[in-house]
């Protein structure tokens, strides 16, 4: 399908914003007065515009650059010369808006683009036709290339066991020691054991143990808690050491932790994909300093499945994949290999987004405990899993200054994870609620609760704008 064709109304360009207030800023750009140099091109013999771009007039004495690729399989591409880590921006929604407000604001060309313009188009198809080739569109390998590969994996596989062992004997002296010891030590041993993680390209141990770092001496329980991440710690270590022993799954699984990553191109083009009307049910953009990391999570409708999509950009650059919130995509996914699949690589999609029917199917507290409870069984190392919880109330919990998520009832509840314990989030869940039971997508694990978005009380009707989860 042609993705430009389903984008031909303001209605359309509006479902693309990631939220509410991009879809209002978005719609104060949609005029002509901010924009210079304004075009699209057309493309092929039906002349069906393929990329619009625009400079848009800001805060700063450059305007900010703004094109947007409307030819591509997987849906359009955007990209903004802002600063903002909504994606898209409210510039390129502005922009589409414009464009779909008729060719005198945006003139249609068979022109190139601007240079700026031109450049990132050319690199966003270089990628796509790279993936859509998949690895067998390469070269064959020859047995030199292969047997390269192979040693290149050996190599790597001795530097990891390498660093294990040396992250083993750590841990034993810490014990050793005694768990009190380590609240004098200061930051120094652990980044030093953090990078002699990375020096032995095993990211997701160095990764644990700053997480070791950031344990020690916060709070009363600091101790406890130490001692039980140190013991995951081990026993991921032991997997390692003996992976071969373990069931491809649970070894798939202990690989991912440890850090090493399967290829997205090769996953797609051999794995069986997942076809289902998945419900985007939230995303959420954090950053560490170098890299901006998006998570969306999509609810299968026929499946019943859970899924998470990952994708990154460079620090300060929002990620380029997006999806509209609480819309429904028919699309395949393909689940990276793991004991307990959740995170997934998106691949066809075969229609527009259309309006959900409504929230998933959503389940009580002990059965978002019992969900999560299985999902240690095959993955010990898992922080949170996800949850949709239906017909529960936002109730502080005065014992600990905080909140709890609880049956209609008042008989089980879910602890708030401490931290958002002054949200905005979830006052704005507190407020949607007003005493009566709503339906809750969240992450839940060891932390406690993390709600990401809401749907409104039975009693408040849901129109088809009702539809849409509140993100929290």
């Amino acid at each position: 399908m042609n993705p430009q064709g389903d984008i031909r109304t303001a209605e359309t360009v509006l479902a693309l914003a990631p939220d509410a207030a991009s879809r209002k800023a978005g719609s104060k750009l949609a005029a002509p007065g901010p924009w210079s140099g304004a075009g699209a091109r057309a493309e092929g013999e039906g002349g069906r515009v393929g990329a619009v771009w625009g400079e848009c007039s800001g805060s700063g004495s450059r305007p900010y650059r703004t094109v947007v690729d409307l030819s591509g399989e997987g849906g359009p591409g955007f990209n903004c010369s802002c600063p903002s880590r909504k994606f898209p921006c409210k510039h390129a929604l502005g922009l589409l808006l414009l464009w779909v407000s008729g060719e005198a604001a945006v003139p249609v060309t068979r022109d190139d683009p601007p240079g700026w313009a031109g450049q990132w188009l050319d690199r966003r198809r270089q990628r796509a036709e790279r993936a859509a080739a998949g690895p067998e569109a390469a070269a064959p390998a020859t047995p030199a290339d292969q047997e390269a590969a192979r040693r290149r994996g050996e190599r790597r596989a001795a530097r990891i066991t390498a660093g294990v062992t040396e992250l083993e004997q750590r841990l034993a002296d810490l014990l050793r020691g005694g768990l009190g010891s380590a609240d004098g030590t200061g930051y120094g041993p652990w980044d030093e054991t953090a990078a002699r993680m990375v020096d032995a390209q095993a990211p997701g141990l160095a990764a644990r143990v700053r997480e070791l770092a950031s344990v020690r001496g916060a709070g009363a329980d600091w101790a406890g808690r130490l001692l039980e991440e140190c013991a995951l710690l081990h026993a991921l270590n032991q997997g390692w050491l003996r992976l071969d022993e373990l069931p491809e799954p649970l070894a798939a699984t202990v690989r991912s932790r440890v850090g090493l990553t399967t290829d997205t191109a090769a996953l797609l083009a051999s794995a069986p994909p997942v076809r289902d009307h998945w419900l985007v049910l939230a995303q959420q953009d954090s950053d560490d300093g170098r890299l901006t990391t998006r998570r969306i999570w999509l609810h299968g409708r026929g499946s019943g499945r859970m899924a998470l999509l990952l994708s990154f950009g460079a620090a300060g650059r929002a990620p380029e994949l997006s999806l509209p919130v609480g819309l429904s995509i028919d699309a395949d996914l393909v689940y990276y290999p793991a004991a307990r699949p959740l995170r997934a690589a998106l691949g066809t999609r075969h229609a527009p987004p259309a309006e959900s029917p409504g929230p998933p199917p959503g389940g009580s507290v002990q059965a978002a405990l019992s969900a999560y409870g299985e999902a240690l069984r095959d993955d010990p190392w898992v922080d949170a899993w996800p949850v949709v919880l239906d017909g529960v109330v936002p109730v502080p919990d005065e014992e600990v200054n905080g909140w709890q998520l609880a049956d209609a009832e008042g008989e089980c509840a879910l602890a708030v994870d401490p931290r958002l314990r002054d949200s905005q989030g979830l006052w704005r869940l507190a407020s949607l609620s007003g005493g009566a039971p709503v339906t809750v997508f969240a992450e839940y694990g060891h932390g406690g609760t993390v709600p990401l978005a809401a749907w409104g009380p039975e009693r408040t009707p849901r129109t088809a704008e009702g539809q849409e989860p509140i993100p929290l």
